[in-house]
């Protein structure tokens, strides 16, 4: 099972670049990076905090860490024409020298949207447009040209050169709704990606195997990746809006244990429980021994 740390964009970036080279150190596989504008606005955090960008984020850390994968988790499709994006990510595959991963999502954070004035449309239209968004990166990335007509996007003998590195660029799809976005992972992803503990990743991993089989693809085609804010030793935070596992090295040994169990292909650190400075540089290696081991 991989291991990769996710160094939350919140944070000053020579903190974010202290993390990444520890875990190119210590060997770690991966850092990923969030694609937002500012906080969420949620109960008890600042919305007007900072945030560093992601895309200039990932150029930046790709450049000075030379070893580990690195990939966004994952951009927001509203934010950006998926042309553009692709031009983005097949750049990011240079300057990496052929490590990056290019995660998408569908869009959702109401705050920046609204501050910003991005159209947020509806979930069915959202998931509409995620889909030809899809198209599009598959066609600019992997083939010579591309035309496409679709609802929201339209390209016309479109190319994107240089192609990235890596043929394919791997493309992971973040998200975890049962009754649509699983069937698209199932059809355009080559890994995905949600929150939750071992019990609810083995069940969504059973439903996208059923939409893969339904399409006609191999489910190990798709990388299965997950992650749950970690606490590696102290009391889990009662308010957490996100899975927490962990407490103690024990526990967290246990849980890790069971995510590979269930075949979890990569799991993902968020870094926010880790502490700051030295003391999580020393939570990451008590992680990192913990998967090792």
């Amino acid at each position: 099972m991989r291991l990769s740390i996710w160094p939350g964009a919140v944070q000053p970036y020579d903190d974010i670049l202290e993390v990444a080279r520890h875990a190119e150190a210590t060997g770690w596989d991966g850092v990923y990076v969030a694609d937002h504008f500012m906080p969420n606005a949620t109960p008890g955090r600042d919305p007007s905090g900072p945030m560093l960008e992601c895309g200039t984020l990932i150029a930046a850390l790709g450049a000075a860490v030379p070893r580990v994968r690195f990939g966004t988790l994952v951009y927001g499709n509203t934010y950006r024409h998926p042309a553009v994006l692709a031009n983005m990510a097949a750049t990011a595959d240079h300057v990496t020298g052929g490590r990056f991963t290019l995660g998408i999502g569908a869009g959702w954070q109401v705050n920046e949207h609204e501050q910003y004035g991005i159209e947020l449309p509806p979930v069915k239209q959202r998931l509409d447009r995620f889909v030809e968004a899809l198209e599009v990166l598959h066609g600019l990335l992997r083939r010579p040209t591309t035309t496409f007509d679709g609802e929201y996007y339209r390209l016309t003998g479109a190319w994107c050169e240089p192609k990235p590195v890596q043929d394919p660029l791997p493309i992971l799809i973040g998200g975890g709704g049962e009754r649509r976005m699983l069937g698209i992972v199932a059809r355009y992803a080559d890994a995905w990606n949600t929150w939750g503990h071992p019990d609810l990743i083995a069940r969504k991993s059973a439903i996208l195997d059923d939409f893969c089989a339904a399409q006609g693809r191999d489910p190990k085609a798709i990388a299965r990746t997950a992650q749950s804010l970690v606490v590696v030793d102290g009391p889990l935070p009662q308010d957490a809006p996100m899975p927490v596992i962990g407490g103690s090295p024990e526990r967290l040994a246990d849980t890790i244990a069971q995510y590979r169990e269930i075949g979890l292909d990569e799991l993902i650190v968020p870094d926010r429980l880790l502490g700051r400075g030295a003391d999580r540089l020393k939570a990451m290696d008590t992680v990192r021994s913990l998967v090792s081991g």
